[in-house]
């Protein structure tokens, strides 16, 4: 039985090299509205950084790709700012 100890522990440590390995990256990214998914031999990729599927369409033309709007958009940022700058907003209307 003492024997069987040293002789599990590199096993072990490899074991617990992978399980500590960290995960793969979010797919999609959260500041573009679409995303387009090129698909080829071994897998498919990501691109997320159009602003209109417009946009995403033109550059899949002729390409096994697929544009779709992107789940995990976050929306524009919000800075806290009225629309536009110098102009006060009403109120009690």
């Amino acid at each position: 039985m003492r024997s069987l100890i040293p002789a599990l522990f590199p096993a072990l440590l490899a074991l617990g090299t992978v399980a500590s390995a960290p995960a793969s990256a979010q797919k999609y990214d959260t500041t573009s509205p679409v995303c387009k998914t090129n698909y080829r031999w071994g897998g498919e990729d990501t691109d997320c950084g159009y602003t209109s599927l417009a946009q995403c369409q033109a550059s899949a033309s002729g390409l096994a790709a697929m544009c779709i709007n992107n789940p995990y958009y976050a929306g524009p940022p919000s800075g806290g700012r009225s629309r536009e700058p110098g102009r006060a907003r009403r109120s009690g209307y």
